[in-house]
């Protein structure tokens, strides 16, 4: 075939653990450990459709109306889910990234986002994704991501981040997986998929604290409070009904985490895996300020999340 549509392409392998990540938006293309995909990616042949592993930056999911408003001054950025009429996941996920070091096991990839209208601020970004197959610690088995920003320009400038992998749950899609979502708060959201507050997971079908199978449950809500353990950390756990079970785990530097069940995409991909996106903030945070982080001019913020694999 002639050049990828996702550009080059980087792997990084330590035994049986082994992702490609890719040119095209910094993001992992494919992942798999011990031979088994772990998340639900695309073809080498193929762009990356419904941000697929791709870093949300330096905004995840939505802004309503692509409207912000950041030191007294409005912005407005470009609809890139037009039929919502919102601005969604960042400006990142089509530039090129480049390597900036490398090893068989990790690799970072490193870009710069100039101003341009609606973001009028400059950000050096890096990503570093490792693999490990037999670390000390059981619970480091798999795959880690690590972003950091820096404000390179010369005023201060807002912030937030994410990334979108899907878990894969069995060759049967994610109807018969058990979830387990450490959270205490939901968001509900608008037909644009804008939130509308905050609710108590309590006595709702978004209440996956104890682990239960998702069944029909359509899910593209952030959740927040989230339980952690003594490493600080915040664990969502799909298992597959043979009994697999992968992690995505995030630091204290996320306090939501999305679920997309898929159910708006095509049908061959409809509910065929969970995405669970690690957020610095939550949707419409751009416009409503929480969660957003501002960088001074030279300032750098880092933050890390990643999949322990079954």
């Amino acid at each position: 075939m002639g050049h990828a549509p996702s550009g080059e392409q980087y792997e990084i392998t330590d035994g049986g653990q082994r992702a490609t990540l890719v040119e095209v938006g910094g993001g992992i293309r494919a992942y798999s450990s011990d031979g088994r995909a772990v998340l639900d990616g695309y073809g080498v042949d193929e762009m990356c459709g419904g941000a697929r592993g791709a870093p949300l930056i330096p905004w995840p999911n939505r802004i309503l109306n692509g409207q912000f408003t950041f030191s007294g001054v409005s912005h407005q950025l470009s609809l890139t889910e037009p039929a919502h009429r919102n601005a969604i996941h960042g400006l990142l996920r089509w530039r090129n990234w480049a390597p900036r070091e490398q090893s068989p096991s990790s690799i970072v990839l490193g870009t710069v986002l100039h101003p341009k209208p609606g973001y009028p601020f400059s950000l050096d970004v890096t990503i570093t994704y490792s693999v490990q197959q037999n670390p000390s610690e059981k619970s480091q088995r798999g795959l880690s991501v690590t972003t950091t920003a820096t404000n390179i320009g010369d005023n201060p400038c807002p912030y937030a981040a994410g990334q979108h992998p899907y878990l894969v749950a069995g060759e049967n899609g994610i109807d018969h997986a058990t979830l387990r979502m450490p959270a205490d708060t939901w968001l509900p959201t608008d037909e644009r998929g804008i939130p509308t507050g905050q609710r108590p997971v309590a006595d709702t079908p978004f209440d996956f604290r104890v682990p239960r199978r998702i069944g029909d449950t359509r899910l593209d809500n952030a959740f927040t409070d989230l339980h952690r353990g003594e490493d600080g950390l915040a664990r969502v756990e799909l298992t597959a009904p043979d009994g697999t079970c992968d992690r995505v785990w995030a630091d204290e530097s996320y306090p939501y985490v999305q679920l997309f069940t898929g159910d708006t995409q095509s049908p061959d991909k409809r509910r065929r895996s969970l995405a669970v996106e690690p957020m610095t903030c939550p949707p419409n945070g751009f416009a409503t300020g929480v969660g957003i982080r501002t960088l001074a001019p030279g300032e750098s913020t880092t933050s890390t999340w990643g999949i322990q694999t079954g």
